[in-house]
C-alpha cells in the first residue's frame, strides 16, 4: 500500500531548452506575480500578455489567480474560465515545441478548442497563444531587427527548421500582434544567440530587444526575469543599461547573485534578477539581493550611484563607496585590452632576430619575439617594469576568484591574455602594486564591477589610487578610509578567505 503519493507540479520537472532558454518554475513565476498590485487579478477587464512563453507557466499561474480573484464578479465556474482565457490571457511562443508545451500548461489540451480543453468557446486550436514561422531581415548580412549574422546557418534553414527569428522582436510594430492595448507584459525571453564570432563561441544577447520592446508597447505593468550582468557590462547592452539605469518607473528588483537560486542546475555568469516596472509611479528601487537561497538585503535606493554608470548591486557597498576618492582611480595605470596588439592566435616560440623581447602568453608561458614584429602600442611600457594580471578570471564572483598578479621585467611585454598596469620605474614600485592587488579591499571593489569571468579597464573604476612608495596591507585600507567594524566585516564575507590577511 502506497501511503505518500508524490505528485509534482509538471512545470517544475521540465529539462531547460539550454542555458539561454530556461524554463521559470511556478515559484519564481509567482515571486514575480507578487510584484504586481493584486487587484488587477480582481478585474474583468486586466489584459496580459506573455511575449515569450516557453513553458506557459506566467500564463497558468495568473488564470489561478483571477479564477479566484473574479469569483464574485463572475460566480459560474465554466463561464469565469471561459471569460479568463478568451479575454484576458495572451501569449507569443517562441518555438513551435513550446507553443505546444504552453498550450498543453493553459488549456490542458493540445489545441484550445479540443475536446478536452477547459475552454468552451475558442473557434482556433491556438487560442490566444500564437507561434507564425518569422524569417530574419537581413541587411549587409545582418538581421535589422535581433543582429544576428547570415553566415550561422541555424538562422537560415529549411522550412520545417526552427530559425531562431523571434515574432515578438522581429517587427516594428508589435502592438499589431493581437491588435490591442496590455495593461501588464510579464516573462522570462531568450537571453542570447550565437553571432558567428569567436569561433562560435560569440554571442549577442537578445532579453535587451525583449525589455525594450515591451516598454514601447507602454503597458502599465512589466515584469521579467533576465541576466544580471547588464548591470555592469556585456556585449552590445551600453544603452540597454543606459535607459534602464535612468528610468525611474523600474520600482522592485531582485537581484540574485548565483543563477541556480533561480534556475536549478543552470550557470548564468553574474547570475539573474528580475524587475518591476510601473508606467504611472516613478520613484526610487528597493533593490532586493538574494543569495545562497535567502534574501541578503534589502535597500530602497537610486538605480545610479554618483557619477558611475554602472548598477551596484550590492546595498551594502554602497556606504563603503562614499567614503573612497575613487574619481582618481587605479584604473587609469591598467592598459586597455590587448595592451600590444599580439593575439593568442599565435605561436611566439621565437620569432625574429636579436636582440629579442620577452613575451608572456597563456598560462604564463614564455615565448620571444623582436622589436620588429612589436606593433607600436603601449611603447612606453616595453623598457619598464609593469604588473600583469589575467584579463579574464573565474566566474565573475569575488567569493571564489583571485587576480594572480605577476611582475613582467623590462624589455618584456604579453599577449592579449593580460591586462598590463603600469609603467614602473622600478621593481619595488611593482612589488607595491601587487600588495595592494592582494588585498581583501581591492578584490571587492573590483568586483563591484566585475560580476562575469572577463574584465576591462574600466573593471577597475571603483578601486581608489594609492602612494606606491610603500606596500598595503587591508588593515592599513580599512583605516585609511575610516570603515566602520559592519563595512570591514561585510568586505571579509564577500571576498575570497585567503585573499589578503585576516583581520
Amino acid at each position: 500500500m502506497i501511503n505518500n503519493i508524490h505528485n509534482p507540479d509538471v512545470l517544475n520537472c521540465l529539462a531547460n531548452l539550454s542555458s539561454d532558454e530556461v524554463f521559470t518554475s511556478p515559484k519564481i513565476a509567482n515571486e514575480m506575480l507578487d510584484m504586481l498590485p493584486q487587484g488587477l487579478f480582481e478585474s474583468p477587464d486586466t489584459k496580459f500578455l506573455d511575449p515569450c512563453t516557453k513553458s506557459g507557466v506566467f500564463l497558468r499561474e495568473i488564470a489561478k489567480r483571477l479564477l479566484k480573484g473574479l469569483e464574485t464578479k463572475i460566480p459560474d465556474l465554466q463561464k469565469r474560465i471561459n471569460h479568463i482565457f478568451t479575454n484576458q490571457l495572451y501569449g507569443i511562443a517562441i518555438t513551435k515545441l513550446t507553443s505546444l508545451i504552453s498550450k498543453r500548461s493553459v488549456y490542458c489540451s493540445k489545441t484550445a478548442n479540443g475536446k478536452y480543453s477547459i475552454v468552451e468557446n475558442f473557434a482556433s486550436g491556438d487560442g490566444n497563444i500564437k507561434f507564425d514561422k518569422i524569417k530574419h531581415t537581413f541587411e549587409n548580412h545582418k538581421c535589422i531587427f535581433c543582429g544576428v549574422s547570415d553566415s550561422v546557418d541555424t538562422y537560415v534553414r529549411d522550412e520545417a527548421m526552427e530559425t531562431h527569428a523571434y515574432q515578438f522582436i522581429h517587427t516594428y510594430k508589435p502592438e499589431e500582434i493581437f491588435n490591442m492595448k496590455f495593461d501588464v507584459i510579464v516573462g522570462n525571453p531568450p537571453y542570447q544567440l550565437n553571432d558567428g564570432g569567436g569561433m562560435g563561441a560569440s554571442a549577442i544577447p537578445l532579453y535587451d530587444k525583449f525589455v525594450m520592446q515591451a516598454k514601447k508597447m507602454n503597458p502599465r505593468y512589466l515584469t521579467m526575469i533576465i541576466p544580471s550582468r547588464w548591470f555592469v557590462g556585456g556585449k552590445g547592452l551600453d544603452d540597454f543599461r543606459d535607459n534602464m539605469l535612468k528610468d525611474e518607473k523600474i520600482r522592485i528588483i531582485h537581484d540574485f547573485i548565483k543563477s541556480s537560486d533561480c534556475f536549478s542546475g543552470v550557470e548564468i555568469k553574474g547570475g539573474v534578477c528580475y524587475f518591476l516596472w510601473d508606467r504611472d509611479n516613478k520613484g526610487l528601487c528597493e533593490v532586493v539581493t538574494h543569495n545562497e537561497n535567502k534574501i541578503a538585503s534589502k535597500m530602497e535606493r537610486s538605480l545610479l550611484y554618483g557619477n558611475s554608470n554602472v548598477f551596484i548591486r550590492y546595498n551594502d557597498a554602497i556606504s563603503i563607496l562614499k567614503k573612497i576618492n575613487y574619481i582618481n582611480s587605479f584604473s587609469n595605470i591598467v592598459t586597455t585590452r590587448n595592451p600590444f596588439g599580439l593575439s593568442n592566435n599565435t605561436n611566439y616560440d621565437e620569432i625574429g632576430d636579436f636582440p629579442m623581447i620577452k613575451l608572456y602568453m597563456i598560462n604564463k608561458k614564455i615565448g620571444w619575439l623582436s622589436a620588429d614584429y612589436i606593433i607600436n602600442k603601449n611603447g612606453n611600457y616595453i623598457n619598464k617594469w609593469k604588473v600583469l594580471v589575467p584579463k579574464a578570471v573565474g566566474v565573475g564572483d569575488m567569493k571564489t576568484d583571485i587576480l594572480k598578479p605577476f611582475i613582467a621585467e623590462p624589455m618584456s611585454i604579453c599577449t592579449e591574455t593580460y591586462l598590463a598596469i603600469g609603467p614602473f620605474n622600478d621593481k619595488g614600485i611593482a612589488e607595491n602594486v601587487i600588495s595592494y592587488i592582494n588585498t581583501k579591499f581591492f578584490h571587492f571593489l573590483l568586483g563591484l564591477k566585475k560580476i562575469t569571468q572577463n574584465s576591462t579597464r574600466e573593471s577597475y573604476e571603483f578601486v581608489p589610487m594609492q602612494d606606491f612608495s610603500k606596500p598595503w596591507t587591508d588593515k592599513e585600507l580599512y583605516e585609511k578610509y575610516n570603515l566602520t567594524n559592519e563595512e570591514i566585516n561585510f568586505i571579509e564575507s564577500m571576498v575570497r578567505p585567503e585573499i589578503g590577511t585576516k583581520i
